[in-house]
């Protein structure tokens, strides 16, 4: 079978151009994340000047002198909020070689009683530079705007797979835990590690990637061969969590993906975007004609997941970010 290394193309205005193009749009979409788990999305709504405001202040951030980037240092916060290093963060047990901006919903600090969930120590305040003031507005109204994108491209992708768009609405609202980054891969490390980012696949429900024109994001297909994916211009590049993955028996593929470093000292900028529910959410199983036909869901007994949405993000946290799990939560389990 010849595998077409290009990514679907899908265009989701066609939502409000009659029967018709929604026909073919649900028909894409449903191929998309039944056979592939990951697409380039256009026709989304976010306008040319919100992609350039955002991209600017991003940089300006990362070009601002170490010591004030390093004053918002994510080891400074218990909910996993701030700045990370270079190399402080890791996939599947190594280095990865990049420094990003955590970003989350704008929320009081939220310590757990003796008898809560330790995951709602994931809810609490951002950490902004107090240089840039700027990047407090701008992040925060990308991540209102990507969350109503992400909503939408939700309910048009349930329907197409014969599911009530309304079928998750009860999980999200008020209290969903969207998250955002700004990454910049700075190149190569100098031993000559290439892992911008480690393969991996994404816990939530959909990622929204922004990605710049340096390219280095690849997706892994199913001849096992991890394809570039070439960046569209004004693009979102979508993939699929494995909430979805589990909430559909397997029926819709949550696809393993990882960055490879720029060469040398060419930097490359992206802005991730992920639309998860709330922290206490337990997702439930989705009622759809072709359940019968899931062929079930990936066991990797090193990547258990948990009923509770916010156990399985805590999971990651502790993983990927150990100088803050050893600093404040030294003695956190997760659940049996």
């Amino acid at each position: 079978m010849t595998i077409s290394t290009q990514l679907p193309i899908i265009d989701l205005s066609a939502a409000e151009r009659g029967p018709e193009a929604r026909a073919l749009l649900r028909a894409q979409l449903h191929s998309a994340a039944h056979d592939v788990g990951f697409f380039q999305l256009v026709g989304h709504g976010v306008s040319e000047g919100e992609i350039q405001r955002l991209n600017r202040v991003m940089r300006e951030f990362f070009a601002l002198p170490e010591h004030e980037r390093l004053a918002i240092d994510n080891v400074n916060s218990p909910h996993f909020r701030g700045y990370t290093r270079t190399g402080d963060e890791r996939t599947g047990g190594r280095q990865d070689w990049r420094d990003q901006l955590d970003i989350g919903a704008e929320r009081a600090a939220r310590v757990p009683g003796a008898d809560e969930p330790s995951y709602w120590w994931l809810e609490g305040p951002n950490q902004w530079p107090e240089a840039l003031p700027e990047l407090r507005s701008v992040a925060l109204a990308w991540v209102d705007r990507l969350s109503g994108v992400a909503e939408r491209l939700l309910r048009e992708l349930l329907v197409s797979i014969g599911a009530r768009a309304d079928f998750y609405d009860p999980i999200f609202g008020e209290r969903a835990h969207p998250h955002l980054k700004l990454v910049r891969y700075p190149g190569s490390a100098g031993s000559g590690a290439d892992q911008g980012v480690g393969a991996h696949k994404d816990y939530g429900f959909l990622t929204l990637l922004l990605q710049d024109q340096v390219g280095g994001l690849q997706v892994e297909r199913e001849d096992g061969v991890f394809h570039d994916v070439p960046p569209i211009p004004g693009a979102f590049v979508v993939n699929l969590g494995e909430l979805l993955e589990v909430a559909t028996n397997g029926y819709l593929v949550a696809t393993n993906h990882r960055v490879v470093s720029p060469p040398h000292a060419v930097e490359r900028f992206s802005v991730p975007f992920f639309y998860n529910p709330r922290l206490d959410a337990r997702v439930e199983p989705l009622v759809f004609p072709y359940a019968s036909g899931a062929p079930g869901v990936t066991d990797d007994p090193a990547n258990p997941l948990f009923a509770e949405y916010g156990f399985n993000e805590l999971k990651g946290k502790l993983r990927a970010h150990p100088l803050v799990a050893e600093r404040h939560h030294a003695g956190l389990l997760s659940p049996a």
